[in-house]
């Protein structure tokens, strides 16, 4: 038999621990605590933040707003483009900024905020009908086209969309298509920008005597402005009503001439 009490009983050996190794030591214990204190930090400065942005992008939305409504356009487009900075999915910071650089005729500008906001809110008719607005501007005319038509699958009783689609299509070279979109378009809303279209349709289509009607409609809802004057007296003198078209012209004149 092996007898271990000797190896079992013999002395422990202790290494000694030299100032470096202690001083390391509370190095690890150092960087460990303030590796976890900087975490902590930034998951509260980052709670902090995510609180603080909406409402600093609603603020700067609101002054956005603001002055786009009286036509700052720049000083507008600067607050948009604090609003998404701080807000990336505020998709009307996008659709308002993109007003903002029609109101500054940059229209690539304005269609590529209006894709924004639908690719954020796809069924969102204002940024559909904005855009269409702003393809007709560049004369895109089947992307208008496109574009009114899916606001009208979202809701067929938008007038604005009607009046958008007629004015592409009849750009387009189909005049009697158009005529049926502003048909539509006047019957939701009877406004003067419907009715002139479709005074201005049935004039291409040398329907005077229905333009005349039209017309009549617009200038009893706004006298005071020249283009019906003109396109009335256009219709008139086809009628051969030269006293009435020489009278809407001379109108007409006289409006421009204030």
């Amino acid at each position: 038999m092996v007898d271990h009490t000797s190896e079992n009983s013999a002395p422990l050996v202790l290494v000694p621990v030299t100032a470096e190794d202690v001083a390391r030591r509370k190095r690890r214990i150092v960087l460990a605590c303030t590796a976890s204190a900087l975490a902590v930090a930034a998951m509260a400065g980052w709670l902090y933040k995510r609180s603080v942005d909406p409402l600093r992008a609603k603020e700067s939305y609101d002054a956005g707003v603001a002055l786009l409504s009286t036509a700052r356009y720049s000083q507008a487009i600067l607050s948009f483009d604090r609003t998404v900075a701080l807000q990336p999915a505020f998709a009307d910071g996008y659709l308002m900024r993109g007003q903002a650089y029609v109101g500054e005729a940059k229209t690539e500008r304005a269609i590529n905020d209006f894709s924004k906001t639908l690719a954020l809110q796809p069924n969102d008719t204002r940024a559909l009908l904005d855009r269409a607005s702003a393809y007709l501007l560049l004369k895109d005319f089947q992307n208008a086209v496109a574009d009114a038509s899916r606001a009208l699958e979202i809701n067929s009783k938008l007038a604005a969309a009607y009046n958008l689609r007629g004015a592409a299509v009849r750009s387009l070279g189909d005049p009697k298509k158009a005529l049926a979109d502003f048909t539509r378009a006047v019957e939701l809303a009877p406004n003067v920008n419907n009715y002139y279209q479709r005074g201005a349709t049935y004039q291409m289509l040398g329907d005077h005597q229905d333009a005349v009607a039209d017309f009549d409609k617009v200038i009893a809802m706004k006298p005071d402005a020249s283009p019906p004057y003109f396109a009335r007296s256009e219709s008139r003198r086809a009628l051969g009503d030269l006293q009435g078209a020489g009278a809407d012209y001379l109108k007409g004149r006289l409006i421009e001439r204030r």
